[in-house]
C-alpha cells in the first residue's frame, strides 16, 4: 500500500506528463508543470487550450523565479537576464483571498471592534456565516466557509431562511455565540491541517500576502457536509446563534 505522499506523487507525475505531451518545447513544459508542492494543494488551471498557447510563435514564457523582474522601463520590463519591449503590461500579482475584501470595508461591530482587527490572527467565524460580536452581519463564501461559486446558492438560501426565521419570530438580532465561534475555529484548524489545501504556501492559507496570518481560509469540509451542518443548526432553532 502506498503512503498518501507517494500516491500523490504518482498522480502528480501523471498530470505533469499530460502537460509535457501538449507543450512542444521541453524547457517550456518543465516551467509549466506543477512541482515543489503536493499535487492539489494549489489551485490548478481548469482550462481548454491553455497549455497549447505556449506553442504559439508569439508567446514567450519567462520564469521570474529564475530571472526576477528588476524594474519597469519606459518601453517594457527588465528582468535579471533580459529586457522585453511591451505595448501593454497586465499586473496579475495575486489577491487577498477570502478575508481581504471584508477587512477593507471597515466593518465595525459591538464596542466599535473592526472585523479587520478580529481577523488579524486568522478568520474567526461560526460556519463562515457570522462572527461573534457582529450581529445581523452575514458573510457569503467568506472566512472559513470557502469562496466557491458552487457553494454560494445554497448558502444564500440558508441565510434567507435564517432572516425569515428572525422576522417571523419577532427577533431583532441574530449573532453567532462566542462558544460556537471558538468551536468552529478550532475545527477548521484541526481538520484543515489534514487536507491538501493547507500543505502549500498558497492563497488558501494566506501565504501570498506579506504579513497575513497563516491559516486555512476555507472550510475543511466538503460542500455537501457544510450544507448538512447548516441544516442541522437551523433544525435545532439556529443552535449556536444568539437570537434577541
Amino acid at each position: 500500500m502506498k503512503l498518501p505522499g507517494e500516491a500523490n506523487e504518482d498522480y502528480a507525475e501523471f498530470f505533469r506528463n499530460k502537460i509535457r505531451e501538449r507543450v512542444n518545447d521541453p524547457l517550456v513544459a518543465e516551467m509549466l508543470v506543477p512541482k515543489g508542492h503536493m499535487f492539489g494543494s494549489k489551485r490548478l488551471p481548469c482550462e481548454s487550450g491553455y497549455y497549447e498557447v505556449y506553442n504559439q510563435d508569439n508567446v514567450l514564457l519567462v520564469d521570474v523565479r529564475e530571472a526576477p523582474i528588476e524594474r519597469i522601463t519606459p518601453t517594457g520590463i527588465k528582468t535579471k537576464d533580459a529586457e522585453y519591449d511591451l505595448d501593454v503590461i497586465v499586473f496579475a500579482t495575486g489577491f487577498d483571498a477570502v478575508t481581504g475584501s471584508l477587512s477593507r470595508l471597515d466593518i465595525r461591530g459591538e464596542g466599535g471592534q473592526t472585523l479587520k482587527d478580529k481577523f488579524a490572527n486568522g478568520p474567526r467565524t461560526f460556519m463562515g456565516v457570522q462572527s461573534a460580536g457582529f450581529p445581523n452581519l452575514f458573510t457569503i463564501n467568506q472566512a472559513s466557509v470557502g469562496n466557491f461559486v458552487r457553494a454560494a446558492e445554497p448558502l444564500v438560501d440558508w441565510i434567507t431562511e435564517a432572516m425569515g426565521f428572525v422576522r417571523d419570530n419577532n427577533f431583532q438580532r441574530i449573532s453567532a455565540t462566542p462558544e460556537a465561534e471558538e468551536a468552529w475555529t478550532q475545527h477548521v484548524a484541526e481538520a484543515g491541517a489534514k487536507i491538501l489545501r493547507s500543505q502549500a504556501d498558497s492563497w488558501y492559507v494566506g501565504a501570498n500576502i506579506p504579513g497575513k496570518a497563516r491559516g486555512l481560509l476555507t472550510a475543511p469540509d466538503t460542500a455537501p457536509v457544510m450544507r448538512a451542518k447548516r441544516n442541522e443548526v437551523a433544525a435545532k432553532g439556529y443552535e449556536g446563534f444568539l437570537l434577541q
